[in-house]
């Protein structure tokens, strides 16, 4: 399979690099006590979003997770918006309302972060059958977790996908650990793709922290998806860097654990197969990062310059 071009590449790389330093951020201003709530970082896992909202359609959907921020920046969700809902700021995406769990934007086919562990599968298949009734040959991309893989909706969902053959790509970014439960205390099997067997869809294993990687195989599978053939199952081997969510002890992996994965960071990683490659000078990816760089201190001024929900507007938007 060929390489995207160089426009789409440095695309790639700034979506990481966004990633990465809005994480940072939030990483920085939650241990300060500026942001309410909990936030769950993707910070080392930049790859599998990137890569795989690359390979999406604006008008394709995706469903996410507690740990969403970097799901909604690859599929295009504003900065400024993100920010100042995580913030708990009137200007956010929820009105300040919904905080970290809880961003979407159905413009651009963010169906939202979900708190319900294993809760993005069946909205997923929903939103495919849509695509599949409509027939215009959208698709929907479920990411979860090794966590969630366990879960009976997760279970329903690859069951229902494969038996109505709906255009779902199912993206199990395994990190390891679910909370802080190691995978080999919760499941008797090393590769979560070998699950797909038993739903008669594909299943394959990829490096999760090579984007490049991603890439191709979400590729593969939305091209197999756009022609009526059913869901896929990639799984994508990653690592958290942070704990379950800020204040997290982690007491439960090793410190060299850590480490070892911090040095097959994702970040550094593409950039040196950039400049090695010739497909990008290493001036061309600094004038990207002081870009996003730029953008990121734009979005957190936005965040804090913008007012709280007044208690007026407490019951708006409540459904019942």
């Amino acid at each position: 399979m060929k390489h995207p071009d160089k426009k789409v590449l440095l695309e790639m790389f700034s979506t990481m690099t966004k990633i990465r330093l809005f994480e940072t951020e939030l990483q920085k201003f939650f241990a300060a006590g500026k942001i309410p709530g909990f936030v769950h970082l993707y910070l080392g896992e930049e790859a599998v979003a990137t890569g795989a909202c690359a390979a999406l359609k604006k008008t394709d959907m995706i469903t996410s997770t507690h740990r969403g921020h970097g799901h909604c920046l690859a599929k295009g969700g504003d900065l400024k918006l993100m920010m100042a809902e995580i913030y708990g700021r009137s200007t956010g995406y929820c009105k300040g309302k919904g905080g970290s769990m809880h961003i979407a934007d159905f413009n651009i086919g963010i169906l939202g972060a979900n708190g319900i562990v294993g809760g993005g599968g069946p909205l997923a298949v929903g939103a495919a059958f849509s695509c599949q009734y409509k027939d215009n040959k959208g698709v929907c991309a479920c990411f979860f977790g090794d966590g969630a893989s366990n879960q009976g909706t997760t279970q329903e969902s690859l069951n229902m996908a494969s038996a109505w053959k709906l255009p779902v790509i199912f993206i199990n970014e395994n990190n390891g650990y679910g909370i802080s439960c190691p995978q080999s205390k919760s499941m008797a099997i090393t590769d979560i793709a070998d699950r797909a067997a038993g739903y008669d869809m594909p299943g394959v294993v990829i490096d999760g922290n090579d984007v490049l990687a991603v890439y191709e195989a979400v590729t593969m599978a939305v091209e197999r998806a756009r022609k009526g053939q059913g869901p896929s199952l990639i799984e994508c081997k990653t690592y958290r860097w942070r704990g379950h969510f800020e204040g997290d002890a982690c007491v439960y992996r090793s410190p060299q654990e850590l480490e070892e994965w911090k040095a097959k960071d994702p970040l550094p990683r593409f950039a040196a197969k950039l400049v090695d490659s010739g497909l990008a000078t290493q001036a061309e990816l600094d004038a990207i990062t002081a870009k996003v760089t730029a953008d990121v201190d734009e979005a957190v001024k936005f965040a804090e310059d913008s007012p709280f929900p007044t208690e007026a507007a407490l019951m708006e938007d409540v459904y019942a």
